[in-house]
């Protein structure tokens, strides 16, 4: 698995060893010899599983990590939207680059599957809603347009070789282990330290949020399907709420009364701005057998219970930049 050290990815490595997988993991180089959100594992977990630092832009160190592998879950990539109108060559080296380097290793080593991560960006302020899978694509970021490129890739590997790859495209996936840059951990975190003016950017655009442990749900689900190369399905409730819909939530969850601060900073460029984003999950259901088991005041009630022992009053401002 690449992009093991991160969010979903963390989540999807425990849940893979509980179903009695063996499991390589890559996990982002870094100076400390960190494994990101894997460091947590108990230490018996930990034993079991083939932990490797490393750079998914490297092609070589990409073909060595593939070698022996049945399926590779890849969910490495540069995601956070406002640092990909700063460094867009980045996001092209990391989410492009580094997806044809995974594609090029299956294809060479021949006999792996690839469950390629997509994002529900891609589809920038669809045309209607819900949206299938079918909608046309529109960037409006670099960051999605860096996911739009990979995502072609894919499936122009699945048939211009063959190759056993399938997407899947998640919506916005919440929970545990959430970097606080993300606007569910961007809220609660301030509601949690105490903050009674929060702030936040544009409160009108509307989500579509699964929790964690069901994406991670449709990953497993994929990665066993008997599918058609190139297949690509996307994951979401079929539900959305607007930013001010879910601060409101999440005020009555935490138990406080805030209101918001707007902040310029973090509202997107005006023609970035993605405005609804509300999936239909027909197809998830009718190819996986998949479907959300936890509601968004669910989901949030869990992501608060992991927090609040985790958020110092004193640094809450990471939560707001």
């Amino acid at each position: 698995m690449t992009g093991a050290d991160g969010f979903i990815g963390s989540h999807l490595v425990e849940r893979l060893l509980g179903e009695g997988a063996k499991v390589r993991a890559l996990c982002v180089y870094n100076s400390n010899g960190s494994y990101g959100w894997l460091d947590e594992l108990d230490q018996d977990r930990a034993r079991s599983v083939d932990l490797r630092l490393g750079d998914i832009r490297d092609q070589r160190f990409v073909r060595e990590v593939l070698e022996d592998i049945d399926i590779v879950f890849h969910l490495a990539a540069l995601i956070a939207i406002p640092y990909s109108y700063q460094a867009p060559a980045s996001f092209v080296e990391t989410n492009v680059i580094g997806t044809l380097n995974v594609l090029d290793a299956a294809r060479d080593i021949g006999g792996i599957r690839v469950v390629h991560t997509s994002t529900s960006e891609v589809y920038g302020t669809p045309g209607s809603v819900p949206i299938r899978e079918s909608h046309p694509l529109r960037a409006q970021s670099p960051y999605a347009a860096s996911k739009i490129a990979a995502d072609q890739l894919c499936e122009a590997y699945a048939r211009s070789f063959e190759l056993d790859v399938r997407t899947l495209r998640p919506f916005n996936t919440f929970g545990p282990r959430q970097s606080a840059r993300a606007i569910i951990p961007t809220i609660l975190g301030q509601l949690i330290a105490g903050e009674k003016r929060v702030k936040l950017g544009c409160l009108t655009p509307r989500r579509d949020f699964t929790y964690v442990s069901d994406t991670v749900d449709g990953f497993v689900r994929i990665g066993l399907a008997d599918l058609a190369p190139g297949t690509l399905v996307q994951l979401g409730t079929g539900r959305d709420v607007s930013i001010g819909e879910l601060f409101g939530q999440c005020c009555r969850i935490v138990g406080v009364d805030a209101q918001v601060e707007t902040q310029a900073i973090r509202v997107r460029p005006k023609a970035s701005e993605v405005e609804i984003l509300r999936s239909d999950p027909r197809q998830a259901h009718d190819m996986l057998g998949w479907r959300a088991e936890h509601t968004l005041v669910d989901g949030l009630k869990n992501t608060v219970a992991w927090l609040q022992p985790r958020v110092d009053p004193d640094q809450v401002s990471r939560y707001a930049r």
